[in-house]
């Protein structure tokens, strides 16, 4: 049964989730398709550029993301507020950034600006693109469409090429939040794509091990000590709250712990003991492991403690939310080792 996105991203509150868009027709979004030999691998780019150009559009914070052979994911937090605050100008100069239109087919810069005034002059039509640019399903929309028009031209046929209903998970708390992250950014690990965090290409932990290995010693120090913030989009919204470094720990910990049902994890060891970070995440390792490992297996519309999930069912009129059962196994985990 499908249930209105709405109620579990309300279009006129912020929040954070884990989006998930997958290939059909067995087609291959990127690498090398195995039954027609075809290389696809440039598509990747499509991808992660377009993620970082709209980030820059909308009113949204891109925490975490990682494009595999036919499907990505994203971490992401929107704030519909943040649109609220732009002036006019701005607003009509994102849309038409995005969405181009008659733009696209002139150069004439008082052509442009005509346009342009056009917009902001008709405040109904005005309010209604602000609020699409804090909204979650229409930056989804701008990501999956173009690349998808791309992919058939490239292809030379037509038709979908994504699942009609990108995957969203509600991410309740800051714990929820960094857990999938390293779900998302541990994904070509887990898939026996990568060996190392610095060979997973197309991937956000990738972005910021590349940043810091761009920085002379004494900016990699600060770039490492500040707070956990996005690698692209808004920076207004709120660090989370461990540094750059805490969070690199954490993922490469995480990364070499064997997954029960994957064949990946990373190689040589870095670390015998759990990254201080962890603890104030989970009481216990396992703990941790469980939530990453079952991010889509054990939860599906929210992932968070059983009380928030319980809270989330009930705010949008359920009695029961999947994950309340995996939360509880967690507590009854931490009571037996205390």
């Amino acid at each position: 049964m499908t249930y209105p996105r709405s109620q579990i991203a309300p279009p006129d509150e912020p929040g954070f989730f884990h989006v998930v868009s997958r290939c059909v027709r067995r087609a291959f979004l990127c690498g090398t398709d195995k039954y027609t030999k075809r290389c696809f691998e440039h598509r990747r780019t499509w991808i992660e550029d377009r993620i970082r150009f709209l980030a820059e559009s909308f009113a949204v914070s891109i925490y975490s993301y990682a494009v595999m052979s036919n499907h990505y994911q994203i971490v992401l937090s929107t704030d519909p507020r943040e649109a609220q605050l732009w002036s006019d100008e701005q607003v009509a100069e994102r849309w038409l950034r995005v969405f181009p239109g008659a733009l696209s087919w002139t150069s004439d810069k008082r052509q442009r600006e005509r346009i342009a005034y056009a917009l902001t002059s008709d405040p109904k039509r005005l309010q209604e693109i602000r609020s699409r640019l804090g909204s979650l399903s229409w930056f989804m929309r701008a990501l999956n469409e173009p690349i998808a028009r791309m992919a058939n031209k490239e292809d030379e046929c037509s038709g979908r090429f994504w699942e009609g209903r990108f995957k969203c998970q509600a991410l309740l708390e800051e714990q929820a939040v960094v857990s999938a992250m390293a779900y998302v950014d541990l994904n070509p690990v887990r898939a026996k794509k990568a060996d190392t965090l610095e060979d997973s290409d197309h991937t956000s932990v990738r972005a910021r091990i590349s940043e810091r290995e761009k920085c002379s010693y004494k900016q990699r120090d600060e770039l490492l000590n500040r707070p956990l913030k996005p690698v692209a989009g808004l920076d207004a919204n709120a660090p989370l709250g461990m540094s750059e470094s805490s969070y690199l720990d954490l993922v490469e910990w995480t990364g070499e712990q064997a997954h029960p049902l994957k064949r990946g994890k990373l190689e040589a060891p870095t670390q015998d003991n759990p990254p201080d970070i962890l603890w104030s995440l989970a009481k216990h390792p396992k703990q941790w492991l469980r939530r990453v490992q079952g991010t889509e297996s054990r939860y599906y519309r929210a992932i968070g403690s059983a009380e928030a999930l319980m809270a989330k069912a009930a705010e949008i009129g359920q009695r029961w939310m999947k994950g309340v059962s995996s939360e509880r196994a967690r507590i009854l985990m931490r009571q037996q080792t205390e």
